[in-house]
C-alpha cells in the first residue's frame, strides 16, 4: 500500500484575514500555508510538523467527533477542523495556559463552535465520577502527540510548561493509550505520532486493545532511519498489523519533498487506510 497525500481544494478554506496584535511573550505561527494562525508561547513547548501530520492521518468524515489527549495550543485539532469543518474536536489539557491559548486560537481562526477544551489531567478521563469529562465510548476517533522524553533520561527544560509537555513516567504512555481506547466507540480509530524508537512501547500498549494497526514511518531524508512514526489502530478489530511505506520529509537540498509539502502547506490528507 502506498501512503500518499490527497487534497480536495474545495474543502480547504482560504487563509484568514490579517492577524490582530500578538500578546507579549507569544508568537503567532502560520500552519497549512497560512490557513491557520496559532498563538504559542515564545518559550516553552511549541507544536510543529508532528501535529500537522497527526491531523492529516485521521480518517474522519463530516459529522464525526474526535478526542485529543493533550491538546496543547490546538494545532493538531485545528488542522483537522480546517480539513473537515463538519467535525467536532474535544481535547483535554493539563496546563491552564495552553488550554486558554487553545480556546483563543479556535476563536481567532473562526472555529470556536467546532472545538471544546477541558482543563484536566488526561488520566482523569478514565474516571466516571467527573461530570465535566466526556462520556466513555462517545468518539469516532482519538488522537495524541504524547510527551517525548522519559523522566530521568533527558535534561529538564528550564521552562516548566515545556518540561510538563515533554516528560512522562514509565506508565504514562500505557495510560494515554488506555484513555484513548476508553474514549472511542467500537470500530473507532486511535492515532498516535511519536519518536520511532518508542514504537515498541506504543505497540505494547495497543496490544489486545486494537487491531488493524497501521504503522507509517516519517523519514527526515532518503536513506536515513525513521525519526517519527504514526501508529493507527481500530478498536475491536482483529485484522493483522501493516507496516506502510511512509513518507520522506526533506530532499537533498533540505527543502520539503512534494509529498511533505502537500500535507504541510496545501492541507492534503495523509490517510493510512
Amino acid at each position: 500500500m502506498q501512503v500518499t497525500a490527497q487534497v480536495n481544494p474545495a474543502q480547504i478554506p482560504p487563509p484568514p484575514m490579517a492577524p490582530s496584535a500578538v500578546p507579549h511573550s507569544l508568537t503567532e505561527d502560520a500552519f497549512l500555508g497560512g490557513r491557520l494562525r496559532i498563538l504559542q508561547p515564545e518559550k516553552g513547548y511549541r507544536a510543529g510538523i508532528d501535529a500537522v501530520f497527526l491531523a492529516a492521518a485521521i480518517p474522519c468524515v463530516a459529522g464525526e467527533t474526535v478526542f485529543e489527549a493533550g491538546i496543547g495550543t490546538g494545532v493538531a485539532a485545528l488542522c483537522a477542523i480546517v480539513r473537515n469543518p463538519a467535525i467536532h474536536v474535544t481535547g483535554i489539557e493539563i496546563a491552564a495556559r495552553y488550554s486558554m491559548l487553545c480556546e483563543e486560537n479556535a476563536k481567532r481562526n473562526g472555529f470556536s463552535h467546532s472545538l471544546r477544551v477541558i482543563h484536566a489531567d488526561v488520566k482523569d478521563a478514565l474516571r466516571k465520577d467527573l461530570s465535566h469529562l466526556p462520556q466513555h465510548g462517545s468518539f469516532s476517533h482519538a488522537i495524541a502527540n504524547p510527551p517525548y522524553f522519559e523522566e530521568g533520561k533527558s535534561t529538564p527544560s528550564p521552562h516548566l510548561l515545556k518540561t510538563q509537555a515533554h516528560a512522562f513516567g514509565p506508565e504514562d504512555l500505557e495510560i494515554w493509550v488506555k484513555v484513548m481506547h476508553t474514549m472511542v466507540a467500537l470500530r473507532g480509530t486511535v492515532t498516535i505520532v511519536h519518536r520511532a524508537e518508542t514504537l515498541g512501547k506504543i505497540l505494547g500498549a495497543m496490544d489486545e486493545r486494537f487491531g488493524d494497526i497501521r504503522i507509517a514511518p516519517l523519514y527526515a531524508r532518503e536513506g536515513t532511519a525513521a525519526s517519527r512514526v504514526i501508529v493507527q489502530g481500530v478498536k475491536g478489530s482483529k485484522a493483522p498489523m501493516q507496516l506502510l511505506p511512509g513518507l520522506i520529509l526533506h530532499s537533498d537540498n533540505s527543502q520539503f519533498t512534494p509529498d511533505a509539502e502537500a500535507v504541510l502547506r496545501d492541507g492534503s490528507t495523509w490517510r493510512l487506510r
